[in-house]
């Protein structure tokens, strides 16, 4: 740990200040989407499937 660092919890005023910081929501934060486009994916392919499979037969 850095000999500068300075704990918020120690000073009123800086732990203040901390606690009111909001908090940084990036991508790493959101869902994966992945799951749901691959999903999504595999039903339409299954519906073009059955689809095509009766209209052939």
């Amino acid at each position: 740990m850095a000999e500068n660092y300075t704990d918020p919890s120690g000073n009123t005023e800086a732990f203040r200040a901390f606690s009111q910081t909001p908090e940084a929501t990036g991508p790493a934060d959101a869902p994966s989407r992945l799951p749901l486009i691959v999903g999504a994916a595999v039903v339409v392919v299954l519906l073009v499937a059955v689809v095509a499979w009766l209209t052939m037969g």
